[in-house]
């Protein structure tokens, strides 16, 4: 297995593997992978020549530094991982000095408003961290399809928003949210949890497949007002957000309208460990 640090070794690679019909499948992670990264390099595999993961705890996109401290760092673990799957699967694990050059700041973007809604409302600059970081990684990999998980719905839209605006070839594709068996959607700081939160953290997946049926009957103002209503009742989980929104936009819905789709979008805390989850509306 080839594990780079540098950009410059990771491209000197990319160029003396590539040829015509070379296609590079890339799956950008912060590391601490579960079987939802895992499943994101095996559909890469399918489609592609070559599959690049990079493993990169990225500074930038954390407003809150005792979260960024906290975040797993399980490199050796995670490369242990990745061999099951294959040992031609390329490692890119940058410093944060071999992504920013010795700037560590967040470019500006506009997202034509995706970025203003729920994470981006209460985790400020956290999409200008994200767009930098995957402006960054795009640029230094240069891949023919990148992969995301649809657990971050919002970012996934964001991140082709970026291609669009940025005009890059590349082409994102959003893959479905995998969970553990008591429906938790798995998530690197799912690490952080005890056995006994991962089992109260199920009510957040159960809750939203009420809210799926509800949905089909009640208005989304009514839906919102229950799941507050359902939380206010659970002492050691606090809600932060609930909101259904329309897929495209991200706006929260005012008003159902006839084939427009919708999602809704939940973040909770338990013990100070934030986790977010979503399921689309039909």
């Amino acid at each position: 297995m080839k594990i780079f640090e540098k950009q410059v070794d990771l491209n000197a690679h990319l160029k003396s593997i590539s040829t015509t019909n070379t296609t590079i499948g890339f799956v950008p992670t912060m590391g601490a992978l579960h079987s939802g990264h895992l499943s994101l390099l095996q559909e890469s595999m399918r489609k592609n020549t070559h599959t690049v993961i990079s493993i990169f705890v990225n500074p930038t996109q954390f407003n809150n530094k005792e979260d960024l401290e906290k975040y797993p760092r399980t490199l050796d673990h995670d490369v242990e991982k990745i061999k099951i799957i294959s040992d031609h699967i390329i490692v890119y694990a940058p410093t944060v000095d071999d992504i920013y050059e010795g700037n560590t700041v967040s470019q500006h973007f506009n997202f034509d408003g995706l970025e203003n809604q729920m994470e981006g409302q209460f985790r400020p600059g956290h999409y200008d961290g994200v767009g930098t970081v995957v402006k960054r990684l795009f640029e230094i990999v240069q891949p023919t399809r990148a992969y995301f998980g649809e657990k971050d719905f919002q970012q996934l839209q964001i991140v082709k928003k970026l291609v669009q605006k940025l005009k890059m070839p590349i082409t994102i594709i959003g893959c479905p949210i995998h969970r553990e068996p008591n429906g938790l959607a798995m998530s690197s700081r799912n690490e952080r949890l005890s056995e006994s939160e991962k089992k109260e953290a199920a009510v957040i997946y159960k809750t939203l497949k009420q809210v799926k049926a509800k949905f089909k009957t009640e208005s989304a103002s009514a839906v919102t007002n229950w799941v507050s209503k359902t939380f206010d009742k659970i002492p050691n989980i606090k809600l932060e957000y609930f909101q259904i929104a329309d897929e495209n936009t991200l706006l929260p819905c005012l008003r159902k309208v006839e084939n427009k789709k919708y999602r809704a979008f939940i973040a909770v805390f338990i013990n100070n460990i934030r986790l977010i989850d979503t399921i689309a509306l039909k």
